[in-house]
């Protein structure tokens, strides 16, 4: 089962000045996750992780990764700020977007980022809005589908990323004739993999691409990015992956395609939002009411405005109620919140303790595309942010939303004026 790394004391504590529900993130898991990461892939030695800042976008947060030797892949301007308050610039940030506006792609090249191409028009995009810098990456769709031991795991030909490889082909051709000097490859093949074979057999893909675009075209490339995809065990009887085994593989991979092409001085990167960030974060809710009709429900002060993925995709959050954690679970009861809609549910049918009011629940693996996917449906407000951190104490890193904040967008009429 999974275990929270929070207490229902801790809980009652934080609560005194920060009311639930709120988003909580595990210091100490956080940090042992990047070092994991990068004593995986300490063969490589250019290797960095650059964090998904989408999965999380606090600077609190993003400060601590920093520490840990992390950069940030960024898809918007206001990441690209966020990163750039933290300290971050120049190759600690890889801008990856797709129909990109100008001043988020002048702001990407204003900082140095290296910026990955999604789209071969976005080549003169590019030059003729900022030039071509010296370093440029192009992101790979290869079509069709993924799969993984006849089993498919995704549909790159359905994804509007990236571009063919006669398309990178072309683009390295035209940006080594005008100047360009290195080249990066970029992919991302399927979303929130639970097995130690995605990344290796990824890697494998990329590098014989970087062979074959290295022979045909000249290009001196220097840096492949496998993206994120590399997911989490949502279930409890999922198996995690394994981030050590995961290494290995993409280095033997590395050793027996790029080694032997004289290309054993790629460096390799990572993109993970969700592996580095979700098990480190839960969603603290109280219990606010139950109801008895053809079904048992239990409803949260917390909602799908705090949590989409349920809603959105169905997925499975595991759900702890504290001070329960070894009760029987002989109840069954759909959690839900409060939205004037019915997929607002955090679990169907789910195999619970004897739940009251009052009652303190953990949903797990909130911490990457939890809060970040918030909205204000119904007027809903989003949630605080707090920082559990290695000494057990909680720091506020972001203030909960207030109606204020919700009617700020009107403060040029003449109904919420300041």
């Amino acid at each position: 089962m999974k275990k929270p790394f929070v207490t229902l004391e801790q809980v009652k504590e934080i609560e005194k000045t920060i009311p639930t529900p709120f988003h909580i993130y595990d210091e100490a898991g956080i940090r042992q996750k990047a070092r994991d990461l990068n004593r995986a892939f300490s063969w490589n030695k250019g290797f960095k992780e650059y964090f998904a800042v989408k999965a999380t976008p606090n600077p609190y947060l993003l400060s601590i990764l920093k520490e840990e030797g992390c950069g940030v892949d960024c898809s918007s301007l206001t990441e690209l700020m966020m990163s750039e308050a933290c300290g971050f610039s120049g190759s600690d940030i890889m801008f990856s977007s797709n129909v990109t506006p100008e001043a988020d792609m002048k702001k990407a090249f204003e900082l140095g980022a290296f910026i990955n191409l999604d789209d071969f028009t976005h080549l003169e995009f590019l030059e003729n809005l900022c030039g071509l810098p010296e370093t440029v990456f192009c992101r790979y769709n290869p079509g069709g589908h993924f799969t993984l031991d006849n089993q498919i795991m995704d549909h790159p030909g359905d994804a509007k990323y990236g571009m063919t490889k006669a398309q990178i082909t072309e683009a390295f051709k035209i940006m080594k004739a005008k100047g360009v000097k290195y080249f990066g490859i970029h992919a991302f093949l399927a979303s929130n993999t639970v097995t130690n074979d995605y990344y290796p057999s990824l890697a494998r893909t990329l590098f014989t691409l970087a062979v074959e675009l290295h022979e045909e075209t000249g290009a001196d490339i220097r840096y492949i990015n496998l993206s994120g995809g590399v997911g989490v065990a949502y279930k409890p009887d999922q198996q995690e992956n394994d981030i050590f085994a995961i290494g290995e593989g993409v280095r033997q991979a590395f050793e027996e395609v790029l080694v032997p092409a004289g290309m054993g001085n790629i460096s390799i990167f990572t993109e993970l939002g969700r592996f580095m960030l979700a098990p480190h974060g839960h969603l603290v809710a109280k219990v606010l009411h139950q109801k008895h009709i053809y079904k048992e429900y239990v409803g949260l002060d917390a909602c799908a405005a705090n949590l989409m993925r349920p809603a959105m995709y169905g997925s499975y959050h595991h759900i702890t109620v504290l001070g329960k954690e070894n009760a029987p679970c002989d109840h069954v009861y759909d959690v839900t919140g409060g939205l004037c809609e019915n997929n607002d549910k955090f679990a169907i049918d789910r195999a619970l303790p004897e739940i009251e009011i009052g009652d303190y629940v953990v949903i797990h693996d909130t911490g990457a595309h939890g809060f970040s996917m918030g909205y204000n449906y119904n007027g809903k407000l989003r949630s605080a942010e707090v920082l559990l951190k290695e000494d057990g104490s909680a720091q506020l890193i972001r203030r909960a939303e207030t109606p204020a904040d919700y009617f700020a967008t009107f403060d040029f009429s003449p109904y919420f004026k300041k």
